[in-house]
């Protein structure tokens, strides 16, 4: 009995793998590694979103800050006025600056952590809202772990069509393709050096 040979199997024919396919040839080794559509209208309102939420953090931080120095302010003021001053309303004065600086720090420290809590959940929640950052986080978190506001970063980058780097030491970066106006495409691709 003659054994028959094996079938060749067409390419067209085999399942790529979702990652590793390669490019064409004219791609000069560009290897993708995830790619998937993501809803324009839904990806203008997050760069908004997003950016409103950064910034409110960023405020509730400034804002505590200067707190902070006024109350340091207050306190280093009561020092002259306790020493170059003279009767016992001085006194008065300065047990009563001791006393509020000693409330404000302790208001302060209690409700500090709750207060950046409130700004960094509803940030956490515009991220949760988010299909489109959902997608990007999934594509390249098997890739870098990095912290939440390079995410973040990361996203409004590549909301304003550029083409972004992830990680620099692989040469793997976020392409945005933004020719079909109902759906753009994102590729996360990584760049073969040739050696």
């Amino acid at each position: 009995m003659t054994s028959t040979p094996n079938k060749a199997v067409s390419p067209s024919r085999t399942a790529l793998p979702r990652y590793g396919q390669m490019l064409g040839p004219e791609a000069q080794g560009i290897l993708v590694l995830d790619e998937f559509t993501i809803d324009p209208a839904a990806a203008r309102k997050d760069q908004h979103r997003f950016r409103d939420g950064m910034a409110t953090v960023a405020r509730t931080v400034r804002r505590i800050a200067a707190l902070r120095v006024v109350i340091a302010l207050v306190a280093i003021g009561n020092l002259p006025l306790f020493l170059l001053g003279s009767g016992w309303w001085i006194y008065g004065v300065s047990l009563t600056l001791v006393v509020a600086v000693h409330a404000a720090v302790t208001l302060l420290n209690r409700h500090e952590p709750r207060l950046k809590q409130r700004s960094a959940l509803e940030l956490h929640m515009h991220r949760e809202r988010s299909a489109n950052y959902r997608k990007v986080r999934d594509a390249v978190k098997y890739m870098i772990d990095t912290p939440t506001r390079m995410n973040e970063h990361l996203y409004l980058e590549l909301l304003a069509v550029k083409r972004v780097a992830l990680n620099l030491a692989h040469g793997t970066v976020a392409l945005l393709d933004t020719s079909d106006e109902s759906a753009w495409k994102v590729r996360i691709v990584r760049e073969l050096h040739a050696s």
